[in-house]
């Protein structure tokens, strides 16, 4: 499905608005140059091979050409005038637990509004593909500070998946359609996948497009995933359940939770083994300060390989 011309909801809009001038500050005075050259990395077209020199990046070098002429040759590109910045938000029923005054899917929508207004800012096209239990809902992307603004209101006004049922793990989960997303972003864009990262196996052709793009993964964890509560007894509305469950913080309890946050790590690794392409943030933290780290660190790590 591709999004229609609609008017996005007022408020969405309103808000992205108020938190423009914090990103624009952001990009200009403290990212300066920075979230060009995490976000952007290597997406570089090929234009020539040339001959290796002290100091070049030993990532470019073609063994081919270098076996061949027995001497070091690299690589050499050209910076693509502009970049496509695709946002993959996964929008499960479990994000819309919260054990304080926000929930994790109110955070993570922020942090996606985030990323699309610094696309906006610095020029690049954005887009963005909202997936749930029931299907999903493509933007492709576009250019300039107002459609992006829009496109991302779009997003941000989506209603949550329903939850009044309830329903097993499985369909908690959301299908990606990695095929359509090859076909709507080119090679080399950046592509963000934003979710709730439960445990489960990599998807297949995973591989595929982390060839194929610059990609990260950005997650929202409540206080409650990283540690229970210390009370001895706590009841909790479970989204993915649809239900009110009551937790006596039994040792079998918390050896469960210990498993599920283990197995969520694991999983979590293994889509973005580099500790540079993966970004969690608390419901308690400021997302916008989270990016700032984020890009700084992606940065230094680069200037390091």
């Amino acid at each position: 499905m591709i999004t229609t011309n609609a008017q996005p909801p007022t408020a969405p809009l309103a808000l992205l608005r108020r938190l423009e001038w914090r990103v624009r500050h952001a990009v200009e005075n403290v990212l300066s140059g920075e979230y060009r050259s995490a976000f952007r990395g290597r997406g570089m077209e090929f234009d020539q091979v040339v001959r290796y020199e002290f100091g070049d990046d030993v990532r470019d070098i073609d063994w081919n050409v270098t076996a061949r002429l027995g001497e070091p040759y690299r690589k050499k590109f050209v910076e693509e005038r502009e970049v496509t910045v695709l946002v993959v938000l996964e929008d499960t029923p479990s994000l819309q637990f919260g054990s304080g005054a926000v929930s994790k899917r109110e955070a993570l929508l922020e942090l996606a509004g985030l990323v699309m207004l610094l696309g906006a800012v610095n020029r690049d096209r954005v887009g963005f593909v909202r997936v749930t239990p029931d299907g999903y809902l493509l933007h492709e992307p576009v250019r300039g500070r107002g459609q992006i603004l829009h496109a991302a209101a779009s997003l941000l006004g989506a209603p949550p998946p329903p939850i009044e049922n309830p329903i097993s793990d499985i369909q908690n989960q959301s299908e990606i359609p990695w095929k359509l997303i090859a076909r709507a972003a080119p090679r080399h864009s950046v592509l963000i996948w934003l979710g709730d990262f439960a445990p489960r196996p990599t998807p297949d052709g995973w591989a595929v497009m982390q060839r194929r793009y610059q990609s990260m993964g950005f997650r929202v964890d409540d206080p409650w995933d990283r540690a229970l509560p210390a009370a001895e007894m706590f009841a909790a509305y479970d989204p993915v359940a649809g239900r009110l469950v009551t937790l006596e913080n039994s040792a079998a309890e918390r050896g469960a939770h210990a498993t599920w946050r283990r197995q969520r790590e694991e999983a979590w690794t293994a889509l973005f083994p580099d500790t540079h392409s993966r970004l969690a943030v608390g419901t308690d933290e400021n997302c916008l300060d989270a990016l700032v780290r984020f890009f700084h660190a992606r940065m230094s790590a680069s200037g390091r390989r």
